[in-house]
């Protein structure tokens, strides 16, 4: 279990982080961040990993496809965000959650927010709901119709009772041109 020592640390192939079988742990060999990135609020939140060694693909480990070109997506979209963070009773978890959540009219989302957010963005869940992303989850899919179409960016001040704020997600679609640029060029 080399990487649990590591600050960046892959896991695949189960639900609970506590099991030994079936799991695939890696380090990271490299990673690419977007050159325009600053902080979280302002966008171009996304980054490439490689990983120390190829991963092995079979009945706990699959892989999810992502969009081949832009396109929008539409609000009220049925979705899925997966991740490892807070459940606002525990600081992170060892079982993956997974919860749905239906995306969010951009023009909705932005009156929400009352600020500037970013562009190139989804927004889903956290909104007259009780789900969503919380701290931890940072990094995780947004999966819709069995595509990853955002990636788990921020919430409102750090809070996951879900106030009257959508989560905010990186939209990947708008990100195809970066990612095919360095995607067979990571060192």
């Amino acid at each position: 279990m080399p990487c649990f020592t590591e600050k960046t640390c892959v896991v695949l192939g189960t639900l609970d982080i506590t099991e030994g079988k079936n799991i695939q742990r890696f380090t990271v060999k490299s990673r690419i961040k977007h050159q325009e990135y600053k902080k979280v609020n302002l966008g171009n939140d996304i980054m490439l990993l490689k990983l120390s060694k190829k991963v092995k693909l079979g009945k706990n480990v699959k892989s999810v496809k992502i969009p081949i070109k832009d396109k929008p997506i539409g609000p009220n979209t049925k979705c899925i965000v997966a991740g490892w963070g807070s459940t606002g009773t525990a600081r992170s978890v060892t079982d993956l959650r997974v919860v749905s959540v239906s995306t969010i009219d951009l023009g909705i989302c932005r009156e929400q927010w009352e600020k500037k957010l970013p562009a190139n963005i989804i927004c889903a869940g956290g909104y007259k709901t009780e789900s969503g992303a919380c701290q931890g989850d940072s990094g995780g899919p947004l999966v819709c119709s069995k595509e990853a179409v955002g990636i788990v960016s921020f919430n409102y001040k750090k809070n996951c009772t879900y106030p009257n704020r959508p989560n905010v997600y990186t939209q990947i679609s708008k990100f195809l041109p970066w990612i095919k640029k360095y995607i067979k060029n990571i060192p």
